[in-house]
């Protein structure tokens, strides 16, 4: 019965350890850099115009809650894993019916709802990699350098990501059983996370526009909220989660009733 389960889940191995190295490797540059700059951040925020702060949601860049809030999370966490997400969901149906797999999987004693929900359960490997993995490295990192983190909010900041990643995932995997090519669901799913999140960031610029951000998941995630004045927007959390559910009844639902 979580044959699928298992074989999906052993596949998304080597992708998470790749991407905690990533993470790794990063944490490691922007904190051999904190200690240089901290002193000169004033200089360093006066260079650059206003509305880039309130695009990428950065403030008090002098503290290290704010600067790996601003360096880490706020592009390679909130957007490039978010589209990592999107692209790994758009393949989880639309590689098996491209190369023909899912005829011998469906010849089996397995309904398609199964099929979907395993497939999507195995994403499980990666969320939990990463959510356990990056917090460590960064909490140690900023104890090499002199430096602390709130141990909670840290733990926040991953913890109230995951309905956020969800959400892309599940975008994608709605877009992996609408679309039979693999390589135009991906696209079509990256493009459109990051056309989301960059919809988001340019309305925040503008008051009159910026309640077209709230039709955006990136807007129920905010890293430096959470990591700098310690908000946790569980209730935004809860509304990320409600969506990523409806994707996925939505993909479940269409996948049942197409022809493969």
């Amino acid at each position: 019965m979580t044959a699928i389960l298992r074989l999906e889940s052993r596949k998304r191995v080597r992708g998470s350890v790749v991407l905690i190295a990533v993470f790794a490797v990063l944490s490691a540059l922007y904190f051999s850099m904190f200690p240089g700059i901290q002193e000169e951040m004033d200089v360093f925020e006066a260079a650059f115009p206003e509305y880039m702060f309130d695009m990428f949601g950065i403030e008090e860049l002098h503290t290290i809650e704010g600067f790996i809030a601003a360096e880490l999370y706020s592009f390679f966490w909130s957007l490039l894993l978010a589209i990592y997400f999107a692209y790994v969901g758009a393949g989880l149906i639309a590689s098996d019916v491209q190369e023909r797999r899912m005829d011998l999987t469906l010849s089996n004693p397995v309904s398609r709802e199964s099929v979907v929900l395993q497939k999507v359960a195995a994403l499980w490997v990666p969320l939990v990699a990463l959510n356990v993995g990056v917090p460590i490295i960064v909490y140690v990192g900023a104890l090499v350098i002199g430096e602390s983190f709130n141990p909670v909010a840290l733990a926040m900041v991953h913890l109230l990501s995951i309905p956020y990643l969800l959400v892309c995932a599940g975008i994608g995997v709605v877009l992996s059983v609408v679309v039979d090519r693999v390589r135009r669901a991906r696209s079509t799913a990256l493009t459109l996370v990051f056309a989301l999140w960059l919809v988001d960031s340019v309305s925040r610029i503008d008051p009159d526009y910026e309640w077209i951000g709230t039709f955006t998941p990136s807007r129920y995630y905010e890293e430096t909220n959470i990591l700098v004045h310690e908000e946790y927007a569980f209730l935004d959390a809860g509304l990320l989660l409600a969506v990523f559910l409806v994707l996925i009844v939505v993909a479940t639902v269409v996948f049942t009733r197409r022809d493969i």
